[in-house]
């Protein structure tokens, strides 16, 4: 992969990802009485929690689609952002006793973050681009 497709590679996916959580921070900034059901009366949660989590999926949004960030502050942008999906889909199944295959839907959200993540590893690692013998 040459570094001008891994660049547009990570970008597109960068984007997606980050609009993907905050599209679902959104509704919990000011809790929605959808939110509160889904998060309060089904899995549990405490009010409050939903405004706390909904912030930082906003923050953690920011950081990783902000160039030249510290590294380590990015890098724990993709952690917590991971570890909500995680905890979203851990929750869903928790909750709910049973194994519902629709929560594999979770995937759709967290396979951008991860090419998202390797992109941006390659991009601040360099290339090795190793010798064309001709």
């Amino acid at each position: 992969m040459t570094p001008k497709t891994n660049n547009i590679i990570y970008w597109v996916s960068t984007i997606i990802f980050a609009a993907l959580m905050i599209f679902s921070a959104v509704g919990g900034i000011q809790p929605s009485q959808g939110a509160i059901q889904l998060m309060h009366d089904g899995l549990g949660y405490p009010v409050y929690f939903i405004q706390f989590i909904s912030v930082a999926k906003l923050l953690g949004s920011i950081v990783i689609l902000m160039p030249g960030v510290n590294r380590s502050v990015k890098e724990w942008a993709y952690a917590g952002l991971f570890f909500d999906l995680t905890g979203a889909v851990y929750s869903g199944i928790a909750s709910s006793g049973t194994f519902d295959p629709l929560i594999l839907t979770m995937l759709m959200w967290i396979l951008p973050g991860v090419v998202s993540y390797y992109c941006w590893h390659k991009k601040i690692k360099g290339l090795k681009v190793s010798p064309v013998i001709s």
